[in-house]
């Protein structure tokens, strides 16, 4: 079986994610069963049109601006030497409605749609744009069967009317050889919060400073790591300073695996502030890496911690109820030991090998489901 995917960037782009890395995993194991497969993704400085990598073809072309506009053409120009079975579509930022090009069916893999939670992120203009670009994808992808990430993501196109027998959850996975725990690396002499992933306005990072202050009048010597990079960089240095807390907390920006890892293993409990998210595999990493995690109650971090079990969860927003279930963690060794099990346990059972088996099934199901009606008709 030949599938094909589309997705805006790859993994090598220098401003991949996590959606990057959970499209191809999933390629990788379609790769290691056999199957052919292709990504037709967008260029970047220094990546080659063609290459293979770990088992898949990946075929670039237009920009980071405009890739929505010419994947149609690189699908045609693949689909006259070498026509897919299937497609998996990626729906993450502006649509690809890659049924309206493709004639083979198409599994649509969805985080999570941006909805109004665009406003949160850009100017309104831009925001507008944004959101009624993603207004039709109910009617385009509408004979379409879709993956998501999260019960989340599951419920919202429930309530946006999408069909539910035609939505599966398959959660994502973690690479237990990287984020696992390290005799070597034991937890920080002093309580350390961190937060890893991109420093975005709707990951509402302000919320954690403005706890952690909070937290450091109970905590003595309480220190906050944020790790990562993202254009509000500037802005919460400015408001770590005008909080008075700039010398207790580290901008770490950007930083290899390793030095990611080590980071999590490191904390005592990682920080997760974000009004919306398709699942959160940050906070399962940190499980991972034995570190309980406090996430906001939004959709995504609801489902991948587990309130009470591997971490706490607090309403979106109220940064006197985060401050207080940050100080219950690091302060309370028994329940934080209680926890660091817990997230242990549930991230072993979060593999990308059981992510790719259940997508193939999906895949399957989806190029069986089409054969069968085209041998009806």
């Amino acid at each position: 079986m030949h599938v094909v995917a589309l997705n805006w960037r790859d993994l090598k782009n220098p401003r991949a994610g996590g959606a990057e890395m959970h499209l191809e995993e999933i390629l990788r194991y379609l790769a290691r069963r056999g199957h052919r497969c292709t990504l037709l993704t967008s260029r970047f400085r220094g990546g080659p049109r063609d290459e293979e990598v770990d088992g898949y073809r990946i075929v670039r072309g237009g920009h980071e601006y405009d890739f929505n506009l010419v994947v149609p053409f690189l699908f045609r120009r693949l689909v006259a030497t070498d026509p897919p079975d299937v497609v998996l579509d990626d729906i993450n930022k502006i649509p690809f409605y890659s049924p309206l090009f493709a004639r083979v069916p198409v599994l649509a893999v969805i985080p999570h749609l941006m909805g109004l939670a665009v406003f949160r992120e850009v100017n309104p203009l831009l925001a507008t744009v944004l959101y009624a670009l993603e207004q039709p994808v109910r009617r385009v992808y509408r004979r379409c069967h879709f993956e998501v990430i999260s019960e989340s993501t599951r419920d919202d196109l429930v309530r946006r009317g999408w069909a539910p027998e035609r939505i599966s959850v398959v959660h994502c996975g973690i690479d237990r050889t990287i984020y696992r725990i390290d005799p070597s690396v034991p937890k920080s002499a002093t309580p350390n919060i961190v937060y890893v992933g991109r420093l975005k306005r709707y990951k509402s990072l302000p919320d954690a400073l403005r706890a952690f202050t909070l937290v450091r009048r109970q905590v003595a010597g309480c220190t906050l790591t944020i790790v990562g990079d993202g254009d509000v960089l500037p802005a919460l240095r400015r408001l770590a300073d005008r909080l008075g807390v700039a010398g207790e907390v580290r901008f770490s920006g950007w930083v290899p695996t390793p030095e990611k890892v080590r980071l999590l293993q490191q904390a005592h409990v990682a920080v997760n502030p974000s009004y919306r998210e398709g699942w959160g595999l940050t906070n399962v990493e940190a499980n991972a890496c034995g570190t309980p995690c406090v996430a906001a109650d939004s959709p995504g971090l609801r489902d991948s911690v587990l309130a009470g079990q591997t971490g706490l969860l607090y309403p979106y927003g109220d940064v006197p109820a985060l401050a207080e279930r940050l100080v219950r963690l690091l302060t309370d060794a028994g329940l934080r030991a209680r926890m660091e099990r817990g997230a242990l346990a549930w991230a072993a059972q979060l593999t990308w090998e059981r992510c790719g088996a259940e997508t193939l099934a999906l895949v399957e199901r989806v190029a069986g489901a089409d054969a069968r009606a085209a041998a009806v008709h």
